[in-house]
């Protein structure tokens, strides 16, 4: 980890205090230029496949150890948020994954301690080590020195994560939304299962800091009822009419967009960012987006389930769509689209400076006073 991973102010010139705001949801802009600036010598294409990578190593690790969904989700979504702010060139993404993951059980009071989080990442990163281990947990047998060395980046990292997030331990998850707008919508079970699973794929894309889980939830359950249409006629036609009345009513604007507080539109992005991740997965197999899930959509493994925890990197499921068909998805999806909205303006100021000023500058360090607050200017103070 470089600590010089920004250009930072003299003692003389920081603010002695200053106040720091908790933005939940960026815009598409915001995302875009944050993006381009933390990504460095980066491409867009590479800058994908190290997310899909450290969004995978947390999924191993956690899976390994047994956190429930809830606790991976919001693993990869801290870490996706912290390279909005970070260069990814200063920092290994072990440190961060670890990192995230870490504060990700505290949030959900799943905790474990860094240690322990630490001896299963070696498991999983150098599984020759773990096959000679003769511990009964199959635990790595590393150098002491290092261990520590890599706790103590763990800790380090945690705190610039604590303070990204304004200690803001607050986590809505989109799962409970699959399964309660699902039923609302008629759905079948096979729908909101496959909606499901979208969800979980989702975290590893930058949706669920873009959008709220209502309006995430909403977009895996139409993305789910479209990908029906690639499936072959099912025996029970009642069964796949629901399910394409799912995208009928979503894919138009109506009532629903005020029941469920969403919009169409952002039910088409969300769509886009997921086909283009299953895209991706049909094109490069060994990269599968898909998880292996315990098949109830329970936050909670369930013991029929145990055994997935004690597997080291998760067996990926197959796609079941081809990437030609998901292509043909996409474009038949663009010439029935939405007209476009006009994109909210970026503005000549940095979204990096939402923060006020010289804060981001200020993370991680010990000069002036800073006033955490937990939600965005104008909204603190209303009943935040």
């Amino acid at each position: 980890m470089d600590p010089g991973h920004s250009r930072v102010p003299s003692p003389s010139q920081l603010p002695a205090s200053f106040s720091k705001y908790h933005h939940p949801y960026f815009t598409s802009a915001e995302v875009q230029y944050l993006s381009e600036k933390q990504r460095g010598k980066l491409s867009a294409t590479q800058e994908e496949k190290a997310r899909q990578q450290a969004c995978g190593f947390i999924e191993a690790v956690g899976s390994k150890i047994g956190f429930p969904r809830k606790t991976l989700a919001t693993a990869q979504n801290l870490y996706h948020r912290f390279h909005l702010f970070f260069p990814r060139k200063d920092f290994n993404y072990h440190d961060v994954t670890l990192a995230a993951l870490y504060v990700s059980t505290k949030m959900h009071d799943t905790l474990k301690k860094p240690r322990e989080i630490l001896m299963v990442s070696y498991a999983v990163r150098f599984p020759e080590l773990a096959a000679k281990s003769k511990s009964v947990g199959g635990e790595v047998d590393m150098d002491p020195a290092t261990a520590e060395n890599d706790r103590q980046r763990l800790l380090a990292v945690e705190r610039l994560i604590l303070e990204t997030i304004c200690f803001n331990f607050t986590s809505k998850m989109p799962f409970s939304y699959v399964i309660k707008i699902g039923r609302k919508l008629k759905a079948s079970k096979k729908l909101i299962k496959c909606a499901w699973r979208l969800t979980i794929d989702s975290h590893r894309t930058l949706v669920p800091i873009m959008y709220p889980p209502n309006t995430v939830a909403l977009g895996c359950l139409y993305t789910a009822s479209l990908l029906t249409t690639l499936e072959p006629p099912p025996s029970p036609l009642v069964e796949a009419q629901l399910d394409t009345h799912v995208a009928t009513i979503l894919k138009e604007k109506g009532d629903w967009e005020r029941t469920y507080m969403a919009e169409a539109e952002d039910l088409e992005e969300i769509a886009h960012v997921l086909i283009d991740l299953l895209i991706q997965a049909a094109q490069n197999p060994s990269a599968n987006t898909s998880p292996r899930t315990p098949a109830s959509p329970s936050p909670h493994p369930s013991p029929r389930n145990q055994h997935f925890s004690s597997i080291g990197t998760p067996q990926p499921l197959l796609i079941p769509y081809k990437a030609d068909q998901l292509i043909r998805l996409k474009i038949m999806m663009r010439q029935n689209e939405h007209p476009l909205r006009p994109q909210q303006p970026l503005g000549s100021a940095d979204p990096s400076e939402l923060y006020n000023g010289n804060d981001i500058a200020m993370l991680g360090r010990n000069q002036g006073t800073v006033r955490f607050l937990f939600g965005p200017p104008g909204v603190v103070g209303q009943g935040v």
